[in-house]
């Protein structure tokens, strides 16, 4: 089991090394080396999340109809190729949308699009297969070395691509987007070897069908359910919202380079590790919501040390922010998808994870549009980008807070006495479509 622990970790790292590019260079050369509008660039880059209802059908649908024998497999791979394809496509665009604003429009649905149903696909199935291999008391463990994993890859995912785009130029870049993408797609791959065991055999057409109606009954259907979703869309907006902008502010208040920016991935990186290894740990001494509500805290920290930071053109005091802000998503992450794996329904494993993916992509979309948005706002009635900067990461901070209060609402043992039988959803389901 040690062997397929460390596979889905492959799988994770994989996905999440795609997403580096975007999130720690791209936009950080669109923003401040193109001027391209900071809202354009949040809305191109969370542009792939407006297709995340799409978890909850992947996960429902793959719950009971098999391809080829295998449950999950086949959507991960066909969601690993579309992250490779859309990760290799995306410097295009930013280059494009300068010369041809529509052509780079185009261009940036496609391949950011590409990237987001390949996300969808891929997330849902092995978050779903790592559910279902291991038992409740295992899962924190799981999580925890698919994160560590993820995040070491991320660390030097980061640190390569300072390298590979010093100096910056256009082809540079380029290369740098290929080399990522490929080396992607061989961990991934190597992650997927025997990983799922071939199980039952594909559903007839129709048969066991699972309607739009049963999956909003099951999730809407449970009040906890309903509170733990719109807890993580808070708490993810602000912890994967401030992608976009992190690293544009640092060049901004800083005058920071681009393989200097770059790095404060890297830099951010080796806390989450140190913070995902820890939790883990404490795991196993604590209640998760109990961990949960301490890492709330010190990313509510980290926040409020970078927005002082814009104040005073301190950049220890933005480095030390980072530094809690990495801590506090490093002890956010374990335990609140410890949390997530325990708010699911036994036969409906896919149907859940998928509602939470959900909740994590419309994070990421709500977090970092209205960074953006506000950001572009305060700058151009202040002429301050400092300034819009500052007040959009104490917003953050603020969501921080309300995910604490919430938390303390938050029962998995209440979850699963309210939780709908199957036969229940079934019946609802067939009401609904009459």
């Amino acid at each position: 089991m040690t062997r397929k622990r460390i596979q889905l970790g492959l799988i994770h790292l994989a996905v999440a090394m795609t997403l580096v590019p975007i999130n720690s260079t791209l936009n950080r050369i669109m923003i401040k080396e193109l001027a391209i509008s900071a809202t354009l660039v949040a809305v191109m880059a969370t542009l792939p999340y407006l297709v995340s209802p799409v978890q909850v059908a992947i996960g429902a649908y793959s719950d009971q109809h098999p391809v080829l024998g295998f449950h999950r497999t086949p959507y991960i791979v066909i969601g690993l190729l579309l992250c490779v394809g859309g990760v290799i496509l995306s410097p295009q665009i930013a280059f494009i949308l300068v010369d041809n604003f529509w052509l780079g429009l185009i261009i940036g649905v496609l391949a950011f699009g590409a990237w987001g149903v390949g996300y969808n696909l891929a997330a849902v199935a092995y978050l779903s297969l790592a559910t279902e291999l291991y038992e409740k008391n295992e899962r924190g463990r799981t999580i925890a070395t698919m994160w560590v994993m993820m995040i070491v890859g991320i660390i030097f995912t980061a640190a390569t691509l300072g390298r590979l785009v010093d100096p910056y130029t256009e082809a540079a870049l380029q290369r740098a987007f290929w080399i990522i993408g490929l080396v992607a797609l061989f961990l991934g791959s190597a992650g997927l070897i025997r990983l799922e065991d071939r199980s039952g055999s594909p559903s007839k057409p129709g048969e066991d069908r699972q309607s739009w109606s049963a999956m909003a009954s099951a999730i809407l259907g449970n009040p906890q359910a309903r509170l733990f979703f719109l807890y993580l869309v808070i708490l993810l907006a602000a912890l994967l919202g401030q992608d976009i902008l992190l690293e544009p502010f640092a060049a901004e208040a800083f005058n920071l380079s681009v393989r200097q920016t770059t790095q404060i991935t890297s830099f951010w990186g080796v806390f989450v590790m140190l913070a995902l290894i820890i939790t883990g740990w404490l795991e196993r001494k604590y209640p998760k919501r109990q961990i949960a509500n301490w890492g709330g805290w010190i990313a509510f920290l980290g926040f409020s040390l970078i927005t002082i930071s814009g104040t005073y053109l301190d950049q220890i005091i933005f480095y030390l922010g980072v530094l809690f802000l990495g801590i506090g998503t490093g002890v956010s992450t374990v335990s609140n998808l410890s949390l997530m794996l325990d708010m699911t329904v036994d036969g409906k494993v896919g149907m859940f994870i998928g509602a939470w993916g959900m909740a994590n992509a419309f994070s990421r979309l709500i977090g970092s549009v209205l960074g953006g948005a506000g950001r572009d706002l305060i700058t151009t009635l202040t002429g301050n980008p400092i300034l819009g900067y500052g007040i959009v990461f104490g917003v953050m901070a603020g969501f921080m807070l309300i995910s604490v209060l919430m938390l303390t609402q938050i029962d998995v043992h209440l979850f699963q006495d309210q939780g709908i039988s199957p036969s229940v959803v079934e019946r609802a389901a067939i009401a609904a479509d009459a």
